[in-house]
């Protein structure tokens, strides 16, 4: 046994033996699946139909689900006597919504599905119901929208397209008769239906008109922050002030960054994507997941907040001056390395140092 399998059989150990009862199926019926740039657990438990506990469960995974590109992970397909019922995720669920409308608990469906303690789910997602016998009475969870067509580009999988569009693999799939969601090529063209909400983020910003693949991801994510229970402004600002400090950042820095970006509104999300009090976009939220070792949703106050401030951490390494790190923020580290300083970011650094003085 590797180190890695035996850390992560470790880990597993600290899922509940009640959880994992819920949601277990057999062994031996199973697919093999090897992992591929892209892939999460929970994009594979929605391509596969089962829950993502079961797949984490079979590969011994830690709570994080981390997976690696090329590791080969069982995928258990058989369901067992009494199987859970589930719930894929449609725009507007919340975790409570769910639990009422099936008559459980949202700690049962937590435990069930290893989620966290905002108990943040992602259109698309196939959830055990631990306790429920039955479907849903409530029609709301199940509301379709007009179908759009996509042209599948390098790096997409059905995954990421359903979750970019606000819909499901499983209705992609049905739509563009797929016999193997998790197969697709570049330049075909899929129907996909229920397409994103729209009209919450605008297309435009300061003049400048965004891809409509972007401005629709960013409608399900204003969609689905929309739904949430979010910090207030000022719970925002202390959170920025306490991850600031336990990261050995400049809290005056951090609080003027995200009052310039958002005002501390964690439901702020621009036609670009930039999610959150932070305004993170999600590639560089993965940058950030790597500079703190662990996967972070950009939906989660916790989760933005940290992400930004393990950004500017990182833009002030080596003694960057401050000038340089506010404006590696908002134009991008590379872009003002090569190019310098935009007019626009010159303006953006002057801000945000003023703003510095008044939290100071």
């Amino acid at each position: 046994m590797d180190t890695r399998t035996a850390t992560r059989r470790a880990i597993a150990t600290s899922l509940t033996a009640a959880a994992l009862a819920m949601v277990s199926l057999p062994a031996q019926a199973h697919t093999d699946h090897v992992v591929a740039p892209g892939d999460t657990v929970s994009g594979l438990a929605a391509t596969y139909g089962v829950p993502a506990v079961s797949i984490m469960e079979a590969n011994d995974l830690n709570a994080s689900a981390t997976i690696y590109i090329g590791e080969r992970l069982t995928i258990p397909t058989s369901s067992p006597a009494h199987a859970p019922v589930t719930h894929v995720v449609v725009r507007g669920d919340t975790v409570w919504d769910i639990a009422a409308a099936y008559g459980v608990t949202v700690a049962h469906i937590r435990q069930a599905n290893a989620l966290n303690a905002a108990a943040t789910i992602r259109i698309g997602q196939t959830l055990a119901i631990p306790g429920a016998t039955t479907s849903p009475s409530t029609p709301e969870l199940t509301a379709t929208a007009p179908s759009l067509t996509y042209v599948v580009r390098s790096g997409d999988t059905v995954w990421s397209i359903a979750t970019r569009h606000g819909t499901t693999v499983a209705a992609i799939a049905d739509a563009n008769a797929l016999k193997d969601p998790g197969v697709i090529r570049v330049g075909q063209a899929l129907t996909v239906p229920g397409g994103a909400p729209t009209g919450l983020v605008p297309d435009t910003f300061l003049g400048r008109t965004y891809p409509a693949d972007v401005v629709a991801a960013a409608n399900v994510n204003k969609a689905t922050l929309n739904a949430m229970d979010v910090p207030s402004r000022t719970q925002m600002q202390h959170l920025v002030i306490d991850t600031a400090n336990s990261m050995g950042v400049d809290p005056a820095l951090a609080q003027a960054i995200a009052y310039q970006e958002s005002g501390f509104n964690q439901r702020a999300v621009s036609p670009a994507n930039a999610i959150g009090c932070m305004q993170v976009i999600p590639t560089s939220g993965e940058w950030a997941s790597d500079l703190v070792g662990r996967e972070l949703d950009l939906l989660v106050p916790e989760d933005n907040v940290t992400a930004g401030v393990a950004i500017l951490r990182r833009l002030q390494r080596d003694g960057t001056d401050l000038d340089t790190a506010i404006a590696g923020y908002y134009q991008g580290e590379r872009s003002v390395r090569t190019r310098g300083m935009n007019s626009d970011t010159v303006r953006y650094v002057a801000s945000v140092k003023a703003l510095m003085s008044r939290f100071d």
